[in-house]
């Protein structure tokens, strides 16, 4: 099948739309992984149960579930950019509003409002790069993988030395600063929300119901849940997990952000690597089994070897970014990006939310967290399972049914 030709760009206008996706993709982690490091105090001072924690914590998977669903629909009818930048001002009004209420029913209720753009903007980002960008998949890819990457590292170090030093806020300062940087993100979208009044849809969509039709969709699907499983429990309790250890809180936000600047130059490096090979098997298995060595390590010397299993864990988790790449890589089209993508993460984040959910749950129920670790193990060979249905060439029109959009070649 042909690939619907894409509109062209001034240098200006390629130039604002690569500043508007950085920019984005900075601010589509920090409004999750900024609870992690002063959840005792958000606990504390919301008199929250540590199951009601595991919901805090679960509440992205929960938001990404939810809107990745949603989102591809309304990009039809809004336009990919509107719908961005729609999708940018919910985080900054979630995230302000969010740090200043004392109610723990409006706390949780403001998180989702943050998170539900959050998730939609992050539906829509391998679709947005295919539009622009349709020879350079993978180059963009780690481009926003990597801005993301450094994003989600600044909010897991510098959310407790904020918290610290504005007197008489604590948390909600720690909190509340993401949404200053994502209220600065608004401002390329601006301009390139005009572009989608110029841009006329397709008259016939590749729909999340054509996707549900395919093995290639459930299995991506599949893939994608389990690694962001992992991670949004290693984002939600691992500096929980780090304190529970004897480290102060300073230390464990630093070894949490240990963990995700690692991913900083994998998530650079992968996507470029992953775009240049036929088959991603090796890099996979490769990544995954980095999960079970960290988390047996963290059983076995928590301290000792604190350093040596963030990093080890800090490279699995540039799973994540193949993830990302994996959508980009196996469709042809924009159209057919956005249903694999939206279907994958509305799938594959419902399955998610079994991760910070149940090591909250798990962690109730033990006091400990060698049982909610082995659990992490048990899963993350599943996740190598999925991962490598979804490794093997392929392509998403191949396994839908012809259509107007979708002759065959």
């Amino acid at each position: 099948m042909q690939a619907r030709p894409e509109h062209q760009e001034t240098p200006a206008g390629k130039t604002l739309v690569i500043v508007g996706i950085i920019a984005l993709a900075f601010n589509l982690r920090p409004a999750a992984v900024s609870v992690g490091p002063v959840l005792q105090e958000i606990i504390r001072d919301m008199h929250m149960s540590a199951t009601v924690a595991g919901l805090l914590t679960a509440m992205p998977v929960i938001a990404f579930s939810s809107f990745g669903a949603l989102a591809p629909g309304l990009a039809r009818r809004m336009g990919a950019h509107r719908l961005t930048l729609a999708a940018l001002v919910l985080v900054v009004l979630g995230l302000l509003v969010r740090a200043q209420t004392s109610s723990t029913p409006v706390f949780l209720a403001l998180s989702f409002v943050g998170l539900s753009g959050m998730a939609t903007a992050n539906v829509l980002l391998p679709s947005l790069v295919r539009v622009h960008f349709p020879n350079r998949v993978g180059q963009m890819t780690a481009v926003y993988t990597t801005s993301m990457a450094i994003g989600l590292t600044a909010a897991s170090v510098l959310t407790v030395p904020v918290a610290d030093r504005v007197a008489g806020e604590g948390w909600r300062a720690g909190l509340g600063v993401w949404a200053l940087t994502a209220l600065l993100a608004v401002l390329p979208w601006l301009g390139l929300a005009r572009s989608d009044a110029q841009t006329a849809g397709p008259a016939h969509a590749v729909r999340l119901r054509d996707v549900a039709r395919t093995r290639l969709g459930w299995a991506m699907a599949a893939f994608f849940g389990l690694q962001s499983l992992q991670a949004y429990a290693i984002f939600g309790w691992f500096a929980q997990v780090y304190r529970d250890a004897g480290f102060s809180p300073e230390v464990a936000g630093l070894l949490l952000g240990l963990i995700t600047a690692i991913g900083i130059p994998l998530s650079f490096w992968v996507p470029s690597r992953a775009a240049r090979m036929t088959d991603q098997r090796p890099l996979l298995v490769g990544l995954i089994l980095c999960y079970p060595l960290g988390y047996l390590g963290l059983m076995l010397a928590p301290v000792a070897g604190a350093v040596l299993w963030a990093v080890v864990i800090g490279v699995a988790s540039a799973v994540f970014p193949l993830a990302l790449t994996l959508i980009g890589l196996r469709a042809r089209t924009s159209e057919g990006t956005a249903a694999l993508s939206g279907f994958t993460q509305s799938v594959g984040y419902l399955l998610a939310i079994v991760g910070p959910l149940g090591v909250g749950v798990l962690y109730d129920l033990t006091g400990g967290w060698v049982l909610p670790l082995a659990a992490l193990i048990g899963l993350s060979f599943l996740q190598l399972l999925a991962g490598l249905a979804v490794a093997r060439p392929a392509n998403i029109e191949d396994q839908l049914r012809p259509g107007p959009l979708l002759a065959p070649i």
